[in-house]
Order: C-alpha cells, then structure tokens, then sequence
C-alpha cells in the first residue's frame, strides 16, 4: 500500500483527482443552491409558523455536523471513495424523503429528509481536503482551490434545473426533488475514477498524534477553525434569508433564483486564482481580505432592497467567503500531521457546521420574526454579522501578533 505520508515525486496523480473532483463539485454540487432557493420556500409553504421557514436549511446543516464526524472516520478507516459514495447515496435518499413529504404536504416529514441530505452536504465538505492528499505542499492551496472552483459549473446548473424543474409537476418543488435524485445518482459513479490510497494502517508504535483538545489549543489551528466557522456560517445566515427576503421585497421568485445564482457564482470563481493569491501573499492576508469583503456585504445590503442591492450584496457575500473559508482550509491543512487527519479534519467540520447550523436557524428568526416587515428583517440579518466579523478579525490580528518563534 502507498505510504501516504511520502511527499509525492511529481503532483501527476493529485491532478488526475482534482480534475474527478472538480466534477464531482461540478455535477453533484448542483444540489446545494436548488435544495437552498427551495428550503425556505417550501418550509414557507409547509410551516404552521413563518418563523420556522428555514428550518429545512437548518435540518440539513445540522445533519451535517452529525455526520462531520462519523463520515471523517469512515475515509480515514476505508477511504475518500467510500465515504463520497456514501454522501451520495445520502443525497437521494434525502431527496426522495424530502419529495415525499411535499407530496403528503408533512413538515415533519421534509425536514426527515431535510437531515438525511445533511449527510451528503458533510461528504461534499470532504472533497477540498481530498485534494490535498495526494498534492505536494506547493501544489496543495491550488488543489483545494481548483476543487472549489468546480462549484463554478454547478452555480449554473442548480438554478436553471430549479427554474425548470420547480413547476414542472402539480406539487411545487416536487420535480426539482427528483431532478436531485438523478444528479446523485449519476454523479455517484464518478468516484470509481479517484486514485487515493486508503490511510495506512497505525503500526503499533507509530506516533498516536494530539488529542482533540491539544489540537484546537494549537494557536494555528484554533484560528484557522474560528475563520472557516466565521467565513461560512456568515454566509449562510445572509444566503438562507435571501430568497425570502428578495420575494417579500416584491420581487418574483425567478428573481431569486438568479440572485443566489450569482451568490454562487461568485463563490467559485475566485477559486481560479485564490490558491495562486495564497501562494503569493499568504494565507493570512487571503483570509483577512475574505472578512473584509464580508463586511462589505453587509454594509451593501444596508442601503437598501432594489433588486441591485441583493445582487451585490450576495457577489460580495460570496466572495468573502471564498477567500476566508479557502484560506482558512489551507491554513487547516498545514498545521496538522498526516496521521492526525482523520480526528482534525471531523473535528473542525463538525466545528464549522456547527456554527453553520446556528446561523441557518437564527436566519429564519431575523427574518421572519424580528421586524413587521421583510425590509427590517433583512437588516437584522445582516447587522448580525457585525459581532463575528470582529471574532475573526481579532483571532487573525492575535495570531499576527505571536511571537515567531512561538
């Protein structure tokens, strides 16, 4: 079996499974923005309380962090190729249950479903951390970014199958849930391609690597957790609340869609070149520039609800977190031993979608909940990033600040 802790003598094999995984994020990633334009509109549909209209989104990141964990042990013990399997596999069963719930008009019983998908969306999480395996440390940043680029195609894909799709049957949102299933399905195959060694097993003496706590007590690692929970559960909180909020602005739901298309777009795009600004300027200074653009969000979604305002909000939301969730992941990736991945890498996405699943739930509360209207429940979204941006920022200057040495 290959060792996996010898460096590579050429990145020939970690391009070959960066091209499968970009498909993948390509094909399979299409999921994520038609599950994420329908979520709050059919919890909307389907809710006794409005309140409660994202639970969906929130049942579906928290299925995530559950599965962040096992779904991390899983490829560490049998390897990458069986726990995407699986995530896929996750994600048609979560989407059969989900369609059906719709069609039985049960809440209870889309939000089941809801929390099934959950486990794909942690697998999915897994596709950056797969591409470094096999990468040298110079090629590493730009595999991780190349893999995130791939959600470029599925930024296209997930919105127009929702347009298509989200009428298409008597039951609204129905033939989308099915169009979920097939991409599962056929992207499922994809993985039979990917050429990474399955983990060594641990000699008996082979080092055991740091507990959980040693690990997070590690100042680069502390940090890099803290600014991909930030990064990412921030623009969760705002992404969850758009189509609700662009809808009850007056706006059409096709307006919607094409809002969080962008949102998406603008997400991957960036990935094209983050991994060669991470090389060039560090990854701490990629990472402050992320926080920044996402206050700059923030700031753009204040002035105002035209129809502009929502698209450059969310082009600036999506940005922002690429650079601060890439970097942060780049920054994960070096701080921590090849035998201590497995353990790291659940931990800090069990971490980060925690955070998620907290922002995705408070997202229905300030918007539906904490204003008479659709205009100040927006506002509350968005001013609500104030105080993590801060977190981040501090924990990045505190980090900056740190002997060398140390």
């Amino acid at each position: 079996m290959t060792d996996m802790t010898a460096p590579p003598a050429d990145d020939a094999r970690a391009k070959r499974n960066v091209t499968i995984l970009v498909m993948a994020q390509a094909l399979l990633g299409a999921q994520m923005p038609m599950i994420f334009i329908m979520g709050g509109l059919a919890g909307q549909s389907l809710a006794t309380n409005a309140c409660f209209a994202t639970l969906p989104i929130s049942l579906i990141v928290l299925g995530s962090m559950f599965a962040a964990t096992p779904v991390s042990n899983i490829m560490q013990r049998y390897g990458r190729r069986a726990g995407f399997t699986l995530g896929a596999v996750a994600g048609a069963l979560g989407a059969a249950v989900s369609a059906y719930g719709l069609y039985i008009g049960s809440f209870a019983v889309y939000l089941t479903g809801s929390l099934i998908t959950g486990v794909y969306m942690s697998a999915q999480g897994f596709y950056r951390f797969a591409a470094a395996d096999t990468a040298s440390e110079t090629f590493r940043p730009k595999a991780i970014s190349y893999v995130m680029a791939g959600g470029l195609v599925s930024a296209l894909i997930g919105p127009q199958l929702f347009k298509v799709t989200a009428e298409a049957m008597v039951v609204p949102f129905l033939g989308t849930y099915l169009a979920v299933i097939a991409v599962n399905v056929i992207g499922s195959f994809l993985f039979l391609f990917l050429d990474i060694p399955k983990p060594p097993l641990p000699a008996v003496d082979a080092p055991k690597g740091r507990s959980r706590m040693e690990l997070l007590k590690t100042p680069r690692i502390a940090v890099a957790v803290i600014c991909a929970m930030v990064s990412y559960a921030l623009m969760n909180l705002v992404m969850t609340s758009t189509p609700l909020a662009v809808v009850g602005c007056g706006f059409e739901k096709s307006s919607a869609a094409d809002v969080v298309s962008a949102h998406v777009l603008a997400m991957y795009v960036p990935s094209f070149f983050t991994g060669h600004l991470i090389a060039r300027f560090g990854v701490e200074k990629i990472v402050a520039a992320g926080l920044l653009i996402l206050g700059a969000a923030g700031i753009v979604a204040l002035e105002g609800v035209d129809l502009n305002n929502f698209f450059i909000a969310l082009v600036l939301l999506g940005v922002g977190w690429n650079f601060g969730f890439i970097g942060a992941t780049a920054m994960l990736a070096g701080a921590h031993e090849p035998h201590e991945r497995g353990r790291m890498q659940g931990l800090n996405d069990l971490l980060v979608f925690g955070g998620v699943t907290f922002a995705s739930l408070a997202s229905g509360g300030l918007m539906n909940c904490s204003g008479g209207s659709a205009q100040a429940g927006w506002s509350a979204v968005n001013l609500a990033m104030a105080p993590f941006l801060m977190l981040a920022g501090g924990a990045l200057i505190w980090l900056a600040l740190r002997p060398k040495e140390a």
